[in-house]
């Protein structure tokens, strides 16, 4: 099994610039950590407007910052919201192959749609619209990152000309595709699409090994055509950690923050109304809290043996990761840290023994599946040379309509612009040379 870490940057109010920063800077701390302690996974969400819930509305500069601290774990959007009124499909496939370049390689794609009020009305998106728009999104997206130039696009949601997207990943032929699930239904979608299933939804592990088996049994099936140009198959499921010795110190530490975290999420998804600017989740939490099921993290808070018993029951019915939250509500940085050192110091090991192998059999058991998928997906053509259309300047333009001024300074200063075609020049001083 491998082990992943999961942020939102929850901030509850009253939240400040200063407090922000802080659980930014936290949270490089804790994943520089994680990663020296053998962790294999960083998931940053992306969400916009949720106030106290999720502050996490840049992931791609987390990430890249996160690049920098860390050496070994893999660096996931967890996930990039793709419906191109929010983020364009090329800035997309731009900042995804910038930050494999930065990370040299660990980049984890994660995608999905968004689900909010708040959100999605935010940026003008038709909720009914947004799976088409998750599907051209995407797919165009996968594209750009393998194809020179991208031929261009004229969809229903967005359209663009032939441009070649640079720079391009190091991961061939990009880097790996997951998309968000919550239900049966999305997990089955993600293996139809040969993706990743980020499974958000808690499960227990009875209800999981139902899902893992459908996931992967469509995986190997002629359903399976990937959206991308390669398959993903890959199972996690999301879980609270708070762990220590003293099992009542791990429901002290973590209860509360597990309770706020199921409470907001339930706020924006479901029963809030909220005026923004004027946020009063944590607030109103603390009024509602006595009455909330007290569930301790279904099963990731507690000792390290019950933690290690909670993990191998998901690993025994075939989940590949488990991701680990613990950046709820008001946690305690110095409380996360220890958690983090305790897991990866007592049950991690255990859990990791014959990991690669487990890997590695897999892969070559997946292999022709994946060669056969591949062979079903219907890919876009690339363009002949002759067939690419030449963009010219809005300088060249002007000049060939006869409408150019030059207004550029010729007094010199730091950078001298070159306003007309060398190139032009001698082309012409050669044909004059040749007619003599």
């Amino acid at each position: 099994m491998q082990f992943g870490l999961f942020y939102e940057h929850q901030s509850p109010a009253p939240f400040t610039a200063a407090k922000d920063m802080q659980i930014f800077h936290n949270a490089l701390d804790e994943l520089e950590l994680a990663d020296k302690l053998g962790y294999d996974y960083a998931w940053l969400v992306e969400h916009h407007f949720l106030e106290e819930y999720s502050h996490s509305s840049a992931p791609d500069v987390f990430l890249g910052a996160l690049s920098q601290r860390t050496k070994r774990m893999r660096l996931g959007h967890g996930i990039c919201v793709m419906p191109p009124l929010i983020n364009h499909p090329a800035r997309v496939a731009e900042r995804i192959a910038t930050l494999d370049l930065l990370s040299k390689g660990r980049v984890e794609w994660g995608t999905g749609e968004s689900g909010t009020a708040m959100e999605l009305e935010g940026f003008g998106v038709d909720p009914d619209l947004k799976k088409g728009m998750w599907r051209e999104a995407t797919e165009q997206c996968a594209n750009m990152l393998t194809m020179t130039p991208y031929p261009g696009f004229q969809g229903e949601h967005f359209s663009m000309p032939t441009r070649n997207i640079v720079p391009k990943p190091i991961q061939a032929p990009h880097p790996p595709l997951w998309v968000a699930c919550s239900r049966r239904d999305t997990i089955l979608h993600a293996a139809r699409n040969g993706m990743g299933a980020l499974v958000f939804g808690f499960a227990a592990p009875e209800q999981a090994g139902k899902w893992v088996q459908e996931y992967y049994d469509i995986i190997k099936s002629d359903e399976c055509v990937p959206i991308g140009h390669a398959v993903n198959a890959n199972f996690a499921i999301v879980t609270a950690l708070s762990v220590n010795e003293d099992e009542q110190v791990a429901i002290d530490r973590g209860t509360e923050g597990f309770k706020y975290f199921g409470y907001s999420l339930g706020f924006y998804a479901s029963f809030g109304k909220l005026k923004p600017g004027h946020s009063s989740v944590w607030e109103d939490f603390k009024k509602a809290e006595a009455g909330i099921e007290d569930n301790h993290g279904n099963g990731g808070i507690g000792t390290p043996e019950q933690v290690h018993d909670h993990c191998k029951a998901y690993a025994d019915v075939g989940v590949d990761q488990i991701i680990f939250v613990q950046q709820t509500g008001p946690a305690n940085h110095d409380h996360i840290c220890e958690s983090l050192e305790l897991f990866a110091t007592t049950a991690m090991p255990r859990l990791k023994v014959g990991e690669e192998e487990r890997l590695a059999k897999k892969q070559a058991e997946l292999a022709p599946y994946f060669e056969a998928a591949l062979a079903r997906k219907q890919k876009m053509a690339p363009l002949a040379v002759e067939d690419i259309e030449i963009v010219k300047s809005y300088g060249l333009r002007k000049k060939e309509a006869g409408t150019y001024e030059n207004v550029r300074s010729d007094r010199g200063g730091g950078l001298a612009v070159v306003a007309d075609d060398p190139l032009a020049l001698v082309s012409n001083q050669a044909e004059k040379a040749a007619k003599t």
